[in-house]
């Protein structure tokens, strides 16, 4: 505001609404660029993506996916994978392409083949679109079921010994319908 004129013309306006003088007009076809500092060819070059970098895609891909409790391993495969050399239940192979090998536990109760349905498209759709390449192989192993950790569900529901009536409620003062 640079004028004594301009503080009282927004004097009974909300702070909100009332427009200032440094505040700039946005176009009605975005923010303006300056096309001299935006290069507009690709710049020549390569990339180098990690190996780990590759299997933490993966891992967040797998983990998201509905039905999926964890990875799978043995024991020699875990003590690598606290020692940081090797992650458990996952192997990459990149000599021909992008081998993905998967060892995973699902939930008990969900239909294990859609599980790895979902789990195969979440992979190929993470991978495409951080890397741009494609995978190759995606081997898929289900190694266990888990359980909630309430144990399996119950075998018959509970019978119930004492249902609720009508006169219940309207005894206790609840409206009923």
């Amino acid at each position: 505001m640079s004028s004594e004129g301009d503080r009282r013309s927004l004097v009974g306006r909300s702070a909100g609404r009332a427009r200032y003088a440094s505040t700039p007009t946005p176009s009605p076809s975005g923010p303006e660029e300056d096309v001299a500092r935006v290069p507009t060819h690709p710049t020549p070059g390569r990339s180098v993506i990690s190996r780990r970098a590759i299997a933490d895609i993966v891992r967040a891909a797998t983990l998201g996916s509905y039905g999926v409790t964890g990875f799978a391993g043995g024991l020699p495969s875990q003590v690598l994978s606290a020692l940081g050399v090797r992650q458990t239940g996952l192997r990459l192979g990149l000599r021909s392409g992008l081998d993905i090998k998967l060892q995973l536990t699902v939930a008990y109760g969900l239909p294990v083949a859609e599980v790895a349905r979902q789990v195969d498209s979440a992979v190929r759709h993470a991978i495409r679109r951080a890397l741009g390449r494609e995978v190759t192989r995606l081997t898929i192993h289900v190694d266990g079921l888990r359980y909630q950790p309430g144990g399996p569900p119950p075998s018959s529901a509970p019978k119930d010994r004492s249902p609720v009536a009508t006169a219940d409620l309207a005894e206790s003062g609840t409206d009923v319908a």
